[in-house]
């Protein structure tokens, strides 16, 4: 479920879509690697294994994030305070709304751009904009922005490293470097807000 190079193989644009849109705007679809699937998809779009034009697959991707925002919103201002008296689940802990309740409140709207680069915030960082009612015309413009920067970045990264010719048999050590460059310190520090979190509710 977690090899980003055989889910672009087997589901293609579609699926690096609802993924996107899913780890937006889901609560439960937290657990999806969307930051993975979009550096692959770059390299794909560079290598020819993706047939579709960069700026199309940016496009759509950067749609899929903003609806995914606008989803959470949402589902947070509707039922975003019941989340709160919900028990832990295998698609649901606590601890992540309170990380992300705790990033929004330090960051402020910045956390709404920043955020789509950090897994799990980027799930719950809309609903919580939802639950405290954060008005929607500034809400979009964060998560628009926002968008447009962790989509292009990410897809650009891979299709940069796809496009030269003496990388290509190296691309599958390149890319666990990467993901591994980019998530190990992300997760550490969620780690370790989770574990303040759950200090706090003792």
């Amino acid at each position: 479920m977690f090899d980003a190079d055989s889910l672009i193989r087997y589901g293609g644009l579609l699926l690096v879509f609802l993924a996107v849109y899913g780890q937006t705007g889901l609560f439960f679809c937290f657990f999806l690697p969307s930051g993975a699937l979009l550096f692959t998809t770059g390299i794909f779009v560079a290598t020819g294994n993706l047939n579709h034009n960069f700026f199309t697959v940016c496009i759509i991707l950067i749609i899929a994030s903003f609806a995914g925002n606008i989803t959470g919103y949402w589902f947070g201002k509707k039922t975003g305070p019941l989340l709160y008296k919900r028990k832990d689940s295998g698609f649901f802990r606590q601890s992540h709304l309170i990380a992300a309740e705790r990033f929004y409140k330090k960051y402020g709207g910045f956390a709404l751009t920043a955020g789509l680069f950090f897994p799990i915030i980027r799930t719950f960082a809309p609903i919580v904009a939802g639950m405290i009612r954060l008005n929607f015309s500034r809400f979009m413009l964060f998560t628009f922005a926002g968008s447009i920067l962790w989509i292009l970045s990410f897809v650009s990264a891979g299709y940069l490293v796809g496009s030269i010719p003496v990388l290509k048999k190296y691309l599958i050590y390149i890319i666990i470097v990467i993901i591994l460059f980019v998530t190990i310190p992300v997760v550490a520090r969620i780690i370790k807000e989770f574990r303040m979190a759950n200090k706090e509710k003792i």
